[in-house]
């Protein structure tokens, strides 16, 4: 039977020779991971062996990662108490893929496991985080789940009930124009197909528009997949992915180059013409409010992001720092910078992006998730708007529910932000 790419990891990590969707399974997990909410697992990690008598062991600490990302530093005394746990387990239980707040080390989780060769071709990640998605642009089936699940990953090494997905197949068609993103790529398909289009089920990256697409790129569109209600996205490992886990991770391992069968069956099919699409703008308060950018232009914006899982890497501020070198951000517009790890953030003063960036009248943050999810750095105020590289902008999102978030592309924020207004960075005017 012909079988998707996602059908055949679910088939080799439940130790079987083909998969149905629908079937139900144990699949093995080759690695699990979590952020500052590891502290939550580790409560309910705790619960399984109360009162049994065993000491709490995880199954496998290598296959385990745990990063501090979403509150660094630490902005209460709360968050600092539970990173003081999480650091004490970590020391206990040997897990050896433990990020904290150190230069080099810190960093977005999503991030961190790429760049540090910790996702392969063929895998199953798991983390509690909805954007573990993210990692299928390697090649890997990754999904988010929640405390008790990963509490039971922790003890067992596997996922209880796991339904084998269908799967959509998107073919992206020609290549992105200059100051058109993947990231614009990713908000049109969401706007079409809507925020609950691919709900429980995985969508397979193909095409031109994908072949020529760096690993940052095919981060950003897998990581956005989970707003269409994706279980995962991902892109068939190629070239491209060889390249990054060489050169960029360090991988010298013989990668599981895994590839679904040429007459799989697909939920659907979706083609698109990258070549056709321009900048895009998701508007208040759905990801899936999506509009080309001359429907809202003009718009004035208080503050601007660039950053986040989805666009705090190093293309994302390159591109940021062309647009913006020698000019200066709008006068009453204020521009926050995340870069998306420590290893990005030293490249990026490298290469003087940060120089420019500050010069223009941008504030550098250290790398996390910053005001993403609206509970540390960048709050708004009231009647606020927001233009942002993130990923999610519903009502409250950035901390505010009396304010509006629309996101974009680092291109498009950069334009916008020398404007003081939401802004084409193909118009010549910025």
């Amino acid at each position: 039977m012909s079988q998707t790419i996602v059908q055949k990891i679910l088939a080799r990590a439940a130790g079987k020779s083909q998969v149905n969707v629908g079937d139900v399974l144990e699949p093995k997990v080759d690695l699990a991971m979590s952020h500052e909410n590891a502290a939550l697992v580790l409560n309910q990690f705790n619960e399984i062996y109360k009162g049994t008598g065993i000491v709490a062991k995880v199954w496998q600490p290598d296959n385990i990662a745990i990063i501090f990302d979403h509150r660094v530093p630490a902005e209460s005394r709360k968050t600092a108490t539970n990173q003081k746990l999480i650091r004490d387990f970590v020391e206990q239980q040997g897990i050896k893929k433990f990020h904290d707040i150190r230069g080099d080390e810190i960093g977005i989780c999503h991030q961190i496991l790429p760049e540090n060769g910790y996702v392969r071709p063929g895998s199953v990640v798991v983390g509690t985080d909805s954007h573990t998605t993210s990692h299928g642009a390697l090649g890997a089936f990754a999904f988010g789940i929640g405390a008790t699940e990963m509490a039971s990953v922790w003890t067992l090494g596997t996922v209880l009930n796991v339904e084998v997905p269908a799967t959509i197949k998107v073919v992206v068609n020609g290549k992105l124009n200059k100051y058109t993103a993947p990231k614009d790529l990713i908000l049109y398909l969401i706007g079409q197909i809507s925020a609950e289009g691919a709900n429980f089920k995985v969508i397979e990256y193909h095409g031109e528009g994908i072949k020529s697409m760096s690993t940052s790129g095919r981060l950003t569109i897998c990581n956005m997949s989970v707003e269409a209600g994706a279980t995962s996205g991902i892109v068939p490992p190629d070239e491209e992915t060889e390249r990054y886990l060489s050169e960029v991770a360090g991988v010298k391992d013989e990668l599981n180059m895994i590839k679904p069968d040429d007459d799989a069956e697909y939920d659907k099919i979706i083609e698109i013409d990258a070549s056709l699409l321009t900048p895009q703008i998701a508007c208040p308060h759905t990801v899936d409010n999506v509009k080309p950018i001359d429907k809202v232009e003009g718009l004035k914006i208080e503050q601007i992001v660039i950053g986040s899982c989805t666009n705090g890497r190093l293309d994302d501020l390159r591109i940021a720092a062309e647009i913006i070198k020698g000019k200066k951000v709008a006068k009453g517009t204020r521009m926050l910078v995340f870069p998306a790890s420590g290893r990005i953030y030293k490249q990026a003063m490298k290469e003087g992006l940060l120089y420019d960036l500050m010069e223009a009248g941008a504030v550098v943050m250290n790398p996390g998730c910053g005001p993403c999810l609206g509970v540390h750095q960048g709050a708004l105020g009231d009647g606020e708007k927001a233009l942002s590289t993130t990923n999610r902008n519903f009502k409250g999102r950035m901390g505010n529910p009396n304010a509006e978030v629309y996101l974009c592309s680092p291109a498009v924020a950069a334009a916008s932000a020398i404007t003081g207004v939401i802004t084409n960075p193909n118009n010549g005017s910025n």
